[in-house]
């Protein structure tokens, strides 16, 4: 059995430092110094998003920046809290806290230590290729759930009151009757309006950082100019805690464990699809090649950091990487910059978010759901794949009813049983020779295909497992019973066949058996020789005979027409070149 080798630990930070021009230092502090703009108000947003304290998303944000700066493969990639875990944290974290502020704390900084070595030893043990369990029907279904699922739990705040509910439904349904009962509170929701209103028009015009600093700001002033706070109970965020956050161990209790492993791997597989792809992404725009794995563990450090800093799970951010990027930053110097500001708000000018209000950044983490919103993937798969659609809408319905960690599972699962579905019934056809075309093809398709007397050309387009072995033979059984003249071979085209598992091959061994009954003999053509290998291995190559093997269902037709002595007239090779056999090429 062969082992997963263990992939070396590598330090990109310092290759790129070794590197690095000073030409880009400018830009790299400049684009710093406009990235925190951006992460203190985003950060502080999705922290309250996730149940946590504001701060939080402060804390979250530095250490993973710097350790990111070190491990990250990426030049150009902004790592901090993420709408898309948001809602995943706050499903694990909120009903296990039962309300308590600090065990919330510790218990989000234990799922970002959970999440994080998931993520390190899945980069260890070359295991990136886990994030494709997350087809794109999936994705969009998961992300559309995740967005209605924040954007329902921000309109309380942005309202100007608290509900107490938990769910897409439950949450509803508070909220509709805190609005009948008249506990908007009115200047709440004019601060939140119009932080709303500032953000949109400046995604319209293509200025989305701009427009969360400029919201950020602005209400900020008429909050503190206005007094509205104690004249119109508006909520602010009040002045920050100064100084660092203390560095401590996590605490989960063993009840807890359970429900704290399952939320933890799928931050785990949410946080490094979405690295993943967006890495890749702007990988591409600057020419580079992105290791996956390396991201994987520098992403798992980085939240691993963050556990132990009062932080919680964190991912690669979407909104904030194009800001890096359109702020003209080269490197991770630029995140660096960025960690760097925010450790001096905290210890210089806490008092900053004095005056910040709830409802604007209710506003900044609702405008941030619409980007994970994908209305036009879904009315695309609904034209081109209906069913690929459904899958995406049970994915939806299963993240807002019945909640998110239990929603990513559930899309998982989805995802894999749809595989195993079009494995355990794959397609399969009787193929002939088509005039003007070379090749075999399936006779459904092109019912004017020829077929010789005697002879069935049948391919199978997938691996023979325990699932789909009997209809493998129930398949070639009727298809010799329904043949118009007497079988003497079947040839199967098993080019598409990638293994035969034991079941699979007992299977074979009785269909040996059942067709020499009715003499008729059973043959493979272009099948890969791992596979003829497990064939040798489960003792059936002798049984079947290495004769039995072709390596094109050309040679496989020409043996039968000299085994047979039925005249084959081919249309290329003996009308166009005056060829004495067959032509081999592959089947289509």
């Amino acid at each position: 059995m062969s082992v997963v080798p263990w992939r070396r630990l590598s330090l990109p930070g310092l290759e790129t430092l070794r590197t690095y021009q000073r030409r880009w230092l400018p830009s790299d502090i400049g684009a710093g110094l406009v990235l925190t703009a951006v992460l203190v108000p985003v950060g502080m947003g999705y922290a309250e998003a996730a149940g946590l304290p504001a701060i939080t998303g402060l804390y979250a944000t530095i250490v993973p920046l710097l350790v990111y700066a070190l491990l990250g493969p990426s030049r150009i990639l902004v790592l901090g809290p993420d709408s898309s875990l948001a809602a995943i944290i706050a499903a694990t974290v909120v009903p296990l806290s039962a309300g308590d502020a600090d065990r919330a704390v510790a218990l989000a900084g234990g799922l970002a230590l959970i999440s994080g070595a998931f993520g390190v030893a899945f980069g260890l043990l070359h295991l990136g290729l886990l994030t494709d369990l997350l087809s794109k029907p999936i994705r969009i279904g998961y992300l559309n759930g995740i967005a209605l699922t924040v954007f329902v739990g921000q309109l309380p705040k942005l309202f100007g009151f608290s509900v107490d509910a938990d769910g897409v439904v439950a949450e509803t349904q508070a909220f509709l009757a805190g609005l009948v009962d008249g506990a908007t509170n009115q200047v709440a929701l004019a601060v939140g309006s119009l932080a709303l209103a500032m953000m949109l028009l400046a995604r319209w015009r293509g200025q989305s950082a701009l427009g969360i600093v400029a919201a950020t700001v602005v209400t900020t002033i008429v909050t503190a100019v206005a007094g509205l706070a104690a004249a119109a109970g508006v909520d602010v965020v009040g002045p920050l805690p100064q100084g660092l956050p203390r560095l401590s161990m996590p605490s989960v209790g063993v009840g807890d464990l359970t429900v704290m492993l399952a939320g933890g791997f799928a931050i785990a597989v949410v946080a490094l699809a979405d690295t993943s792809v967006l890495s890749r992404t702007f990988a591409m725009r600057s020419g580079q090649r992105v290791d996956q794995d390396q991201e994987l563990i520098a992403l798992g450090a980085a939240n691993v950091g963050a556990a132990f800093t009062s932080g919680f799970p964190i991912s690669a951010s979407t909104s904030r990487t194009p800001v890096a990027e359109a702020a003209g930053g080269k490197t991770q110097l630029t995140g660096v910059v960025g960690a760097v500001a925010i450790v001096a708000l905290l210890v210089v000018a806490p008092w900053l978010t004095t005056n910040l209000p709830q409802p604007t950044l209710a506003a900044i983490v609702m405008v941030a759901c619409t980007s994970l919103v994908d209305i036009r993937g879904l009315r695309r798969m609904l034209r081109i794949r209906p069913s690929e659609a459904g899958l995406s809408l049970v994915c939806f319905v299963g993240v807002a009813l019945v909640g998110v960690v239990a929603g990513i599972f559930l899309a998982v699962g989805l995802a894999l049983m749809a595989f195993f579905w079009r494995a355990w019934r794959p397609h399969w056809a009787i193929l002939g020779r088509v005039d003007g075309m070379k090749g075999y093809h399936d006779v459904t398709r092109y019912p004017e295909a020829r077929q010789l007397d005697g002879l069935i050309l049948y391919r199978w387009d997938a691996p023979l497992f325990f699932a789909n072995a009997e209809a493998f033979r129930e398949a070639i059984e009727a298809a010799v019973a329904g043949a118009a003249t007497p079988v003497r071979w079947v040839v199967v085209a098993a080019e598409p066949v990638t293994d035969i598992d034991m079941t699979a091959a007992d299977t074979l061994e009785e269909l040996l058996a059942v067709l020499a009954r009715d003499g008729v003999e059973l043959r493979f053509a272009e099948l890969k020789d791992p596979v003829k290998d497990r064939l040798r291995a489960y003792g059936l190559l002798e049984r079947i005979g290495e004769a039995a093997f072709y390596p094109t269902v050309g040679t496989a037709v020409d043996a039968y027409v000299r085994a047979s002595g039925i005249e084959w007239v081919d249309w290329e090779d003996r009308e166009a070149r005056g060829s004495s056999s067959p032509s081999s090429s592959t089947s289509t």
